[in-house]
């Protein structure tokens, strides 16, 4: 394969010197990895029972499993891409995918609930790094007008493991024991770590930290993040508790939830190319017109969903407006950050964990209070609000304004 020079000292990255036949073998590579890493973050919530009768703990504690590796990914994702940025991208990702295998080899023979939190969190480590150099990666490789689309087939790896690894995950734990989940997803990641040393090519970047650090100077990196962190607490104030949400009020049969979550899972699929689309034509205009969406459909359920039918609709619906979301600040924020996008990139994913934790956080407060299941779509909408009022000066700023391609080649963000 020929390799892709994207720095050059005094330029902007983004030269390529040469072309394979064709980019799609390491995007699949990455988006492979992407399935691996979205299958271990998710399928342990389908393993909690298991989990906590062999390691003779509460399922309270069990399911803090969940919270410390969001956490992981939050805080030391940021953290390991500073330490990562001399590393040249390719062995970056190389890297940081061992640490993955590694990671779920350790949750697989752990002995205590310690050590399994522990695997946990090394594993979430790699997390946001391995996203936020991966998503600059796959920009780099797209044609000139398409990197979000190039970011969206990395990302499609997470949902399509919501849509199929998460629900075999689970089944294989139940059936054999909760270990052989994670020494199959320890497979997974052998495999992606082979893919990749095969197919990605040898890619130099910016990889400076004072320019890091410069770029996050610029406004519109941190209202993307912030429209981010906001977007996902939305998300998962409603996500998290959509089991008793679609039962009690929706009158689903608890049988036939997974039914309901593969239909969500199918939506998310659709938003993130929807989302990568939409981002590579207008991206701010986009980006508030999606959260409006997001809010609607919340709304909408809130009001509507009475029958399992409607429920179904509504919510699947909302998964792809949801997930379109996440497409599109990934690419503004590798398109905001383009001198020096990799601690930025990087930043995007923990935001968008952080939300994950603050929305399961905002959940659990609204129920306590006594607000009740029903007050949860209309919590979920308010939150969407704030995040669109961050977007739309976002996309009054981005109006008009031109960024740099990933390729070097000047392209307007918004007509």
């Amino acid at each position: 394969m020929e390799d892709l020079i994207v720095s050059i000292p005094g330029q902007h990255p983004g030269h390529r010197t040469g072309t394979s036949a064709s980019s799609s073998a390491p995007l699949l590579a990455l988006a492979c990895a992407a399935f691996g890493i979205g299958t271990t973050e998710f399928v342990i919530m389908g393993l909690l029972p298991e989990v906590a009768a062999d390691l003779r703990v509460g399922l309270p504690a069990a399911g803090l499993l969940v919270s410390g590796y969001a956490l992981g990914v939050a805080f030391g994702g940021p953290l390991l891409a500073v330490l990562l940025l001399r590393v040249p991208a390719r062995a970056t990702l190389l890297g940081l995918m061992g640490l993955f295998v590694a990671g779920n080899l350790g949750c697989a023979v752990a002995p205590t609930y310690a050590w399994l939190m522990l695997a946990r969190i090394v594993t979430a480590f790699c997390h946001a790094a391995f996203f936020g150099t991966g998503a600059v990666v796959a920009a780099r490789l797209a044609v000139p007008g398409r990197s979000a689309q190039a970011i969206a087939l990395m990302i499609s790896g997470i949902t399509i493991a919501n849509v199929v690894g998460v629900p075999l995950g689970t089944f294989v734990g139940q059936a054999v024991g909760w270990r052989m989940t994670f020494f199959a997803v320890a497979g997974i990641g052998v495999l992606a770590l082979l893919g990749m040393a095969y197919a990605l090519p040898r890619i130099e970047t910016i990889r400076d930290l004072a320019a890091e650090i410069e770029i996050l100077k610029a406004p519109q990196v941190w209202l993307t993040l912030m429209v981010s962190t906001l977007a996902a607490t939305s998300m998962f104030t409603f996500f998290t508790y959509i089991t008793p949400i679609l039962t009690e009020i929706a009158g689903v049969a608890r049988a036939h939830v997974g039914l309901v979550l593969l239909a969500i899972g199918i939506g998310l699929t659709a938003g993130n190319y929807l989302g990568a689309r939409l981002a590579d034509w207008r991206a701010g205009l986009s980006l508030v017109a999606v959260l409006i969406g997001v809010a609607l459909m919340l709304l909408i359920f809130a009001v509507l969903a009475r029958t399992p039918w409607t429920a179904i609709t509504i919510v699947t619906m909302w998964g792809g407006f949801a997930f379109a979301v996440c497409a599109i600040t990934q690419a503004m924020t590798v398109d905001a950050a383009s001198r020096a996008p990799n601690l930025a990139s990087t930043l995007n994913i923990s935001a968008f964990n952080l939300g994950n934790a603050f929305g399961a956080g905002l959940g659990a407060t609204a129920l306590s209070v006594g607000l009740g299941l029903q007050a949860i779509p209309f919590l979920a909408a308010c939150v969407t609000a704030m995040a669109t009022a961050v977007a739309a000066p976002l996309a009054l700023m981005a109006r008009g304004a031109r960024i740099r391609h990933p390729h070097g080649v000047p392209r307007p963000v918004e007509g």
